[in-house]
């Protein structure tokens, strides 16, 4: 049953918790939010800050008298054979104070019989040849799942902007390309990973983590940062070797004379001005991640991959625009997942 003042609209009310479509509703008319103005953050529970910097961001989008609603749904669809759908962590009455700290409206908490009155759909959407890259790769069906519940928490909650955590990056790729392709009338909003003061990226299942796998588990984002530094050499080499156009004799010259360090230098300066880099960004990351597979507990590599944030494939050696590096492993019987966005000719354009 609703808790508010059935009186009339009332805005800055307190948030609810809802459990049916009815309710919902119910709870949306009587708060008053303005057509363009209402926002869903979608999560499966066991809230932490990263839902919490969502919500945040969705209350600053739609202004304090919009209406937010965060759903709190452990979607069977999308968990596999041998996945931890009875392990996930529920944690309601911890997730209703998070996410009402943070500025939403109502929680949507419905059952399974709510989302899915008939049972599992019969119908369900299909993530096509991108859900089947990486994450799709490693966990058949599982965009395909997303998705479904995706288009039918947009039905029931009818927002005019949902809003996804980029640390899931290929989750929010495919849901951008079903809004786009289906023509769904809610604009996708993506938010920066939030990162823990080690690096770590905020995720529920960091909680099942040990100490010993947690400082394993650090190799993912050392990964990355290790791959970010390495296209930022690569870029500031090519903006020199744009200012001043190199010449691979000087280093044969420096090299006769033996002043290796400045025949390096002019080496990779003449080396960038060829373009390139993607391989050397792989490189620099998987040399972290296989440091960590020596370490106790070891990290079990899923996949490295540097891709086209438009398809998920992997980008070639001299690509230019954007990308994203992403990483899945295993640290203990946890698997974890985390990804940077990346540029790649950045200076280029800069210094044409």
């Amino acid at each position: 049953m609703s808790l508010f003042d059935r009186k009339g609209p009332r805005r800055h009310a307190p948030a609810e918790l809802v459990s049916t479509v009815e309710d919902l509703e119910d709870v949306r008319a009587h708060f008053g939010g303005e057509p363009g103005h209402n926002a869903v953050v979608m999560t499966m529970g066991a809230l932490h800050e990263g839902h919490a910097t969502l919500v945040r961001a969705a209350r600053e989008r739609v202004g304090p008298d919009g209406f937010v609603v965060v759903t709190v749904f452990v979607n069977p669809l999308q968990f596999g054979a041998g996945e931890d759908l009875d392990r996930y962590p529920r944690t309601l009455d911890a997730d209703l104070e998070l996410a009402f700290a943070a500025g939403a409206s109502a929680v949507f908490a419905p059952s399974a019989e709510e989302v899915y009155p008939g049972g599992q759909p019969q119908v369900r959407i299909t993530a096509g040849p991108m859900g089947d890259r990486l994450e799709g790769a490693s966990r058949p069906g599982h965009f395909d799942g997303v998705l479904t519940v995706v288009a039918k928490l947009l039905h029931l909650t009818s927002p005019d902007l949902a809003f996804f955590g980029q640390k899931d990056a290929q989750q929010l790729a495919v849901i951008r390309r079903m809004a786009q392709d289906l023509n769904f009338p809610v604009e996708i909003v993506g938010v920066p990973t939030v990162r823990e003061a080690d690096g770590l990226a905020l995720s529920s299942r960091n909680r099942y983590l040990s100490p010993a796998e947690r400082r394993t588990a650090l190799a993912l984002s050392a990964a990355l940062f290790a791959g970010r530094d390495r296209l930022a050499a690569q870029e500031a080499l090519h903006a020199r070797a744009v200012a001043l156009p190199a010449d691979p004799g000087r280093a044969e010259a420096l090299s006769r004379i033996g002043e290796a360090r400045a025949a390096a230098d002019a080496h990779a300066v003449a080396q960038a001005a060829e373009g390139g880099g993607a391989d050397a960004v792989r490189a620099a990351a998987r040399a972290v991640l296989d440091e960590a597979a020596k370490a106790e507990p070891p990290l079990v590599l899923d996949y490295l991959a540097l891709i086209d944030p438009a398809d998920f494939t992997e980008v070639g050696d001299g690509h230019r625009g954007e990308a994203i590096l992403a990483v899945a492993a295993r640290v203990g019987t946890t698997r974890l997942i985390d990804n940077l966005p990346l540029r790649f000719g950045a200076t280029q354009g800069a210094a044409s």
